[in-house]
């Protein structure tokens, strides 16, 4: 969580082996897994509570030519704890379009485009309130726009990438791919409320 009183300041430009020293973090906080349309429910009160969202998908990887899979799992992340909603189940998002279409609920992370427009092949519903890291990471004058590289620079931590081209469309995940896909989530929303702090300190008048 930042600090209000801190004045947030970034990290110049970084070579390789500087972010590879940097220390590493994954997130360890609590992990929600709905597997099933009938668990999301209980899940969305807490959801629709929180202003800021943190936001990722992850599809199974594609080593061949022609081969392509869906989204197998959306990551949205709280201040308390991430919810991992595995896709193979639902035929529909139900209570979860709407909050993705709410403009009041802002759901941050990076590679919208491409996340929107696949999981939009699939499922019907309009986004709204979704920030893209790499474009608010142009107006803090922050040179980096991946999520590893904006967590780098912004927050001086460094993400792992083990699990990134594993199975994601597998019905049981390994302890290695929920904390990767959580981090991802949880990640997205602290470099958010990073540059958010930034640039609200700077329209500030001295």
């Amino acid at each position: 969580m930042q600090d209000p009183d801190a004045n947030v300041e970034f990290e110049p430009d970084l070579t390789h082996a500087q972010v590879m020293a940097l220390p590493l973090c994954r997130y360890e906080g609590p992990i929600h897994l709905i597997q099933s349309p009938d668990q999301l429910p209980a899940a969305l009160p807490e959801l629709w509570q929180e202003r800021v969202l943190g936001f990722d998908t992850e599809t199974r990887a594609a080593f061949r030519k022609g081969e392509a899979y869906p989204p197998a799992l959306i990551q949205l992340a709280t201040a308390q704890a991430v919810w991992l909603i595995q896709l193979h189940s639902f035929s529909a998002l139900d209570g979860l379009a709407d909050l993705l279409g709410s403009a009041q609920h802002l759901k941050a992370g990076v590679g919208l485009d491409h996340d929107l427009r696949k999981l939009r092949e699939i499922y019907e519903f309009k986004p709204a309130g979704f920030v893209d890291l790499a474009k608010l990471s142009d107006k803090a004058r922050v040179r980096a726009n991946g999520l590893r590289g904006l967590a780098a620079h912004v927050l001086g931590r460094r993400v792992a990438k083990q699990a990134q081209c594993t199975n994601w469309a597998r019905t049981e995940l390994t302890d290695q791919q929920l904390r990767y896909a959580a981090t991802d989530a949880w990640i997205s929303r602290e470099i958010f409320l990073a540059l958010e702090e930034r640039l609200a300190q700077e329209a500030t008048p001295p």
